[in-house]
């Protein structure tokens, strides 16, 4: 039996994803080494993150709009490169200035992954559309999985800058060879009509940037980021600073990563069964409880229990984001519009490490962190609710894509 070759993509997705977005969720394995060997403070180094989520956030439009027009390959190729290359030259930084340039170029390149790999997965896909995506976004926890206790074995037997010269070899290494086998699809998915209505041009691009529904599937994004970057980047340092062995620790957001695996394949499947929506809103409530429980939590076993739960609800509803804007506002704008919707949730990524860093070098604890995040997670559950498909415009109804 031929293998078809959508999944060729989704394996390709993943491998990109898992090193891509693996690199920049575990810059928090950097932050205790980094702030000792430099003397730079907690929040200059958190900083570092800050820009690469921006930088991140603001290139993924980009990004989307050139994978729109050019193709997924070249874009994705050319994050890579640069990935790479900002890995590389940030091991060799001597200042906080030039730390953060290097990681702004960091984030331009991995900015280039999710937005175009997500709309060319939704276009070789129709009935197990939220399960292949699903599976693609289960790379970024994948990555969590395996860079982060890499990079701190890296760290403890070399030093953080050979650490960061590792990963971004690796990064050429691995995502631009990956990169060459995404293509668009020559036909139909298997079980796709023809007349199917994810695939009708039902928008511009600017008419769908318009829409209430674009604007509550953003703002529901960003505050969902916003709510659990703090705790995802900080929760390493927060083990430590409660006793836990620093390799341990490194361990814990490794169990968040892997169970991030399991929370996207397992709602991916809800949502093909129940809804994107309902499994939306029932995996923000969860992550925005697990997030309250770090109050709490004190010893290893603890942290890794609460990172379990974390992980399941954070990973899970990444994913369904791309398939509420492939169903409102179809297939062919998509790299646009869920490039937008990637921006905006990347500069909420942006704000919670470091806010966690602020708040922990002015009140000596990460109390406030996870106060203010599980707050924020909540507003996201709310305006979830509101979601509603959008009315096609007149006159933007164009034929199927092939």
């Amino acid at each position: 039996m031929k293998l078809y070759y959508g999944w060729v993509i989704v394996g390709a997705g993943i491998a990109i994803t898992c090193i891509g977005f693996g690199t920049a969720m575990s810059l928090g394995v950097f932050l205790q080494p980094m702030a000792m060997a430099t003397g730079w403070s907690r929040t200059a180094v958190s900083s570092a993150a800050t820009v690469d989520f921006l930088c991140m956030g603001l290139a993924s439009l980009m990004w989307g709009v050139l994978s729109d027009r050019f193709g997924t390959r070249i874009v994705v190729c050319l994050g890579g490169a640069l990935l790479g290359i900002g890995l590389v030259m940030a091991s060799r930084a001597a200042s906080i200035g030039e730390l953060l340039l290097m990681f702004g170029i960091v984030g331009v390149g991995v900015g280039s992954f999710y937005a175009p790999l997500t709309a060319v997965t939704t276009r070789w896909f129709d009935r197990h559309r939220n399960l292949a995506v699903a599976l693609v976004s289960a790379g970024i926890g994948l990555g969590s999985t395996v860079v982060a206790p890499v990079a701190r074995w890296a760290i403890n037997a070399y030093d953080w800058r050979t650490a960061l010269l590792l990963l971004g070899v690796a990064a050429i290494v691995v995502i631009v060879p990956a990169g060459m086998l995404v293509r668009k699809p020559s036909g139909a998915a298997p079980g796709q009509r023809a007349d199917s209505r994810g695939d009708e041009q039902r928008f511009t691009a600017a008419q769908a940037l318009c829409t209430p529904q674009f604007v509550a599937i953003a703002l529901t994004h960003l505050a969902c980021c916003v709510a659990h970057s703090g705790p995802i980047f900080h929760m390493v340092t927060d083990a430590i600073e409660c006793g836990v062995a620093p390799l341990a620790a490194a361990t814990v957001i490794g169990v968040a990563g892997l169970s991030s695996v399991a929370g996207r394949v397992l709602c991916g499947l809800l949502a093909d069964r129940i809804g994107a929506k309902e499994t939306l809103v029932a995996g923000l409530a969860v992550q925005a409880g697990s997030i309250s429980l770090y109050l709490v939590v004190r010893d290893l076993s603890a942290f890794y229990a609460l990172a379990m739960i974390f992980g399941l609800a954070y990973g899970g509803i990444m994913p369904l984001y791309a398939s509420l804007v492939r169903e409102y506002f179809g297939a062919a704008i998509m790299g646009t519009v869920f490039g937008a919707v990637a921006m905006l949730s990347t500069l909420g990524m942006a704000i919670g490490p470091w806010a966690g860093g602020w708040l922990y070098d002015n009140f000596g604890s990460y109390f406030w962190l996870y106060i203010v995040s599980c707050a924020i997670g909540l507003g996201a559950v709310g305006i979830a609710l509101t979601f509603r498909p959008p009315q096609p415009r007149e006159g933007v109804r164009a034929p199927a894509l092939a």
